[in-house]
């Protein structure tokens, strides 16, 4: 499934201006009884990445919807709720979205720990879950199970894509800094694995794990410029990430010093930068004004039109979400728990960035991400040189895949 092109092909749904996608029905409107997915999010706590994507995934519910909708002729809907940023809070929300709002199967969750809370109830209920933006690998190695599939590229995948970008550097002393949770543990070990590969002779001199949420930015960099590294790998990200920036920048931490650095790019940290934003930074993000010509640009118009800001990295993954789960709905042609799960296995869509699969073996998806430098457009943070790095180049070897999920 694709976006038609805006301007040639387009469906207006009233003032809004949504977009329509080919292989649905062209009918004026879906009709019947709609099929309702149940989407738990940190809408309070990350809005700046959650409600982005909410607003995304709405768009392409009003394209689908206005293109005929799915499976015939019926509504997709979308039944939001927030997963209170916890795992207990959001297994509850889950089981709610279940049994009260009688939803056809799971999908999103944003923390590491609230995504594994809630692939373990999936995996109890046996009822289909489509992890859209945790990030730890466990989720589809150790603790990967039947009934959980994951839409974003995972830490490793990310982690490789920027180790990738500095392969052959000279800096030898790295300093690691990652909040103190699932996604930040496994970050840094990833690129510990990784990085003496590409760096002969690499070595970690600091690791620092600050509370997510919770940062004293002057004890973290104090710990870092004593440890004198040549090169920093970072994952904070958030406010976490906003007052590192702000103190290193202060102290002069980033002064000749190689930082590699997960989500920095995405406009959703990038914005409350500012004019603190490094440059130079090696980052995985998002460019939306790079969108090339195409599927891509047509959705960063239409998002602008419509929410009147450009779209961010939640945006893209909202969207290519809605449009797997559509593609899904259509081959299937049934809301049989386990014929949706056999159909998403290695199930290929069309997406605005291109083909996105979901690999059969560890239910991981290919969307990739940019990779790029920070820098400065005036008073903006920004990306330069970005290159949207397909995920299907960076997928955990399948080895590794068979004896993790064996031995869980």
């Amino acid at each position: 499934m694709a976006i038609l092109s805006v301007g040639r092909r387009a469906v207006i749904a009233g003032a809004a201006g949504t977009m329509a996608a080919p292989g649905l029905l062209r009918a004026q409107g879906a009709t019947g009884a709609p099929v309702r997915i149940g989407e738990l999010n940190s809408y309070a706590r990350m809005a700046a990445f959650a409600v982005p994507y909410r607003n995304a995934m709405q768009l392409a519910q009003d394209a689908i919807n206005a293109a005929g909708g799915v499976m015939g002729g019926r509504r997709l809907e979308f039944v939001f709720r927030d997963d209170g940023s916890t795992p207990g809070d959001a297994v509850r929300v889950a089981e709610e979205l279940l049994t009260r709002e009688n939803v056809a199967f799971l999908a999103g969750t944003f923390l590491s720990n609230v995504g594994l809370a809630v692939a373990d109830l999936a995996n109890q209920r046996k009822r289909l879950f489509l992890a859209t933006e945790p990030l730890t690998d466990a989720l589809t190695m150790a603790q990967g199970n039947r009934y959980t599939f994951r839409v974003r590229p995972g830490t490793y995948m990310q982690t490789k894509m920027l180790v990738e970008a500095i392969r052959g550097r000279q800096q030898k002393r790295w300093a690691l800094v990652n909040p103190n949770y699932e996604y930040g543990q496994s970050a840094a070990a990833v690129f510990k694995r990784l990085i003496t590969e590409a760096i002969p002779g690499a070595e970690i001199v600091t690791e620092q794990f600050p509370a997510l949420g919770r940062v004293d930015a002057g004890a973290t960099v104090g710990a870092l410029l004593q440890s004198r590294p040549d090169a920093i790998f970072n994952s904070l990200f958030g406010p976490d990430l906003t007052a590192f920036v702000r103190e290193g920048n202060t102290r002069g931490l980033f002064e000749r010093r190689l930082v590699v650095s997960l989500l920095t790019g995405e406009p959703e940290y990038l914005i409350p930068l500012g004019d603190e934003t490094p440059e130079g930074w090696i980052v995985t993000g998002y460019p939306p004004e790079q969108a090339p010509a195409g599927p891509h640009k047509d959705f960063v118009d239409a998002y602008t039109r419509r929410f009147n800001e450009t779209p961010r990295k939640g945006s893209i993954l909202g969207y290519v979400t809605v449009q797997i789960i559509a593609n899904l709905l259509n081959k299937v042609g049934d809301l049989d728990n386990e014929k949706l799960i056999d159909g998403l296995s290695d199930l290929s869509t069309d997406t605005i960035v291109g083909p996105v699969a979901m690999r059969g073996l560890d239910h991981q998806g290919t969307l990739g991400t940019w990779v790029g430098e920070t820098t400065l457009r005036g008073r903006n943070g920004a990306m330069r040189n970005a290159v949207y790095q397909d995920g299907a180049r960076y997928l955990i070897p399948e080895a590794e895949v068979r004896a993790a999920r064996r031995s869980a």
